[in-house]
């Protein structure tokens, strides 16, 4: 174990002194081995990253737009510059291969970019002679210290759609990210701290639930951003709220991809691989529902199966792999414990993923063979009511859904409690178009598998995957960074004045 991974406070690594009261393991997913440890967050440890979120906070609020915007390129310049280091870093914690997170990284960097516009972004509105001598004007001022707390599947991305707009409008961050593959948050402070952000306006602790905990209730948080599951999502909103904090809770998924008759089947087949597998299928916007409306499904599902028995299944690292293995063997027994219950409730397991070939060796020329490993799986003839269907599985198994119409389809879209991404697969626009207004989901792609917004628009679904009503990044991002001012001002003429008594009007 040659990693021991500790918090991000003030501009520099914080050491527990001598060993920390608690610890976690960090995995190669690859191989299955322990690779370091990451320091879990005392109750005092939040308090002092929090503490240099306070103290730094006054002096980068009231720092030049223009000086706020040259750290944002300095930090922009520097990550394209070590992006092949961080994906690194990822591939040996996530377990995704090489490409998916290179990805990752320049997603998370089209949010840098977007808020590197903040000059634009925080203009205000002025309106002159409102009233006789009266002007009033709208600005936009950051909140304070505020909280991340990420997922594991996207360790780069997911704090990025948050912390680049926070800190360019003039707030300090306290980022928590997923204890399971923690290190890319320590590269990104580092980054940060290189391109010259004051020290204490970036931190971060690492941890669990006391860490989560703490950050939801400290009085001088003044907001919590959160990405992972519907209940801990919900618990998140409405902990937070409780606390008086301003709450973006974007929680799980079950995103279905309606499939109509007319559709190119061969496009279909690739996204459904891509958008299904992907990652392994730890994608919050991942496919794991297939609507096949017929007569399609038997020609799909086989276009799908034959695409799926050429995936080669191996260590992140090695170029030529195109899925890992997932974060952990907890998850993984867990995704696999589908595979027994998708049979029990009556589904037809189509493609085994216990049975696909690993192939390749870990970058020390180890083999993989106790790595936390699942090959593509498919279902067919899913159900709803099966537990393949109703959970959130985040893995790489994919479910097909057989319909006999558009109508049964978006029924069966609509009436999930999720709302997250859906997308529909067909060559006539008007369906397209009446799909677009009538499913009840946040994120559409229209022959788009993965309909993740560009950085100026806004990410988040609806229903139980979204808790709050404030999207991330985008002009919902900088909303929720900062807090709306209107000043109404009056500039008297000497020459003019008196007392009158009467009730203000807009004479």
């Amino acid at each position: 174990m040659s990693k021991h991974i500790t918090h991000w406070i003030g501009g520099t690594s914080v050491a527990t002194a001598g060993s920390a009261p608690r610890r976690g393991d960090i995995y190669d997913p690859a191989t299955g081995k322990v690779t370091g440890q990451v320091d879990f967050a005392t109750i005092a440890e939040v308090d002092a990253a929090v503490g240099s979120a306070v103290a730094a906070f006054a002096g980068w609020r009231n720092a030049s737009i223009a000086k706020r915007t040259t750290v944002l390129f300095n930090f922009r310049e520097l990550l394209n510059a070590r992006k092949d280091e961080l994906a690194a870093i990822i591939v040996g914690e996530h377990g995704k291969v090489h490409s998916d997170a290179l990805g990752e990284i320049a997603r998370g960097q089209e949010v840098v970019e977007y808020a590197c516009g903040i000059p634009q972004l925080l203009k205000g509105g002025f309106t002159e002679q409102a009233s006789t001598g009266v002007d009033v004007y709208s600005i936009r001022q950051a909140l304070g210290p505020v909280a991340i707390i990420s997922p594991f599947n996207f360790p780069a991305m997911v704090p990025m759609w948050f912390f680049p707009i926070a800190i360019a409008a003039g707030n300090s961050v306290i980022l928590k990210p997923s204890e399971k593959d923690p290190s890319a948050a320590n590269f990104i402070a580092e980054l940060w701290k290189e391109a010259g952000l004051p020290d204490g306006v970036f931190n971060v602790v690492h941890g669990d639930k006391v860490s989560v905990d703490r950050l939801l209730e400290h009085p001088d948080v003044k907001s919590v951003s959160f990405v992972g599951s519907t209940p801990i999502a919900r618990y998140v909103y409405e902990t937070g709220t409780r606390y008086g904090k301003r709450v973006q809770a974007l929680g799980g998924a079950k995103n279905h991809m309606l499939v109509l008759p007319d559709s190119d089947l061969d496009l279909a087949a690739d996204s459904a691989i891509n958008a299904g597998f992907g990652a392994a299928g730890e994608r919050c916007m991942a496919v794991s529902v297939l609507v096949a409306v017929e007569p399609i499904a038997d020609e799909l599902v086989e276009k799908i199966k034959q695409r799926m028995a050429t995936l080669k299944v191996g260590p992140g690292c090695n170029g030529d792999s195109d899925m890992g293995p997932l974060v952990t063997g907890v998850h993984r027994d867990k995704v696999t414990s589908y595979l027994e219950s998708g049979v029990a409730d009556g589904a037809e397991l189509a493609v085994d993923g216990r049975k696909h070939p690993i192939v390749g060796e870990d970058r020390n020329g180890s083999q993989t063979t106790d790595g936390f490993w699942l090959g593509p799986t498919l279902f067919d003839h899913v159900k709803p009511g099966m537990s393949v269907y109703n959970d959130e599985i985040f893995g790489p198994v994919l479910s097909v859904v057989r319909v006999n119409s558009y109508e049964e389809g978006l029924e069966l879209i609509n009436s999930n409690p999720y709302g997250n991404g859906t997308a529909i697969f067909t060559n006539d626009g008007g369906a397209a178009r009446r799909f677009q207004n009538e499913v009840e989901v946040g994120m559409v792609g229209i022959n788009v598998p993965i309909p993740v917004p560009v950085a100026y628009y806004s990410f988040g679904g609806w229903k139980a995957s979204l808790f709050g009503d404030s999207h991330a990044y985008g002009p919902d991002g900088v909303h929720f960074f900062t807090r709306g001012k209107a000043v109404t001002s009056r500039w008297l003429d000497p020459s003019h004045g008196g007392i009158n008594l009467g009730f203000p009007t807009n004479a």
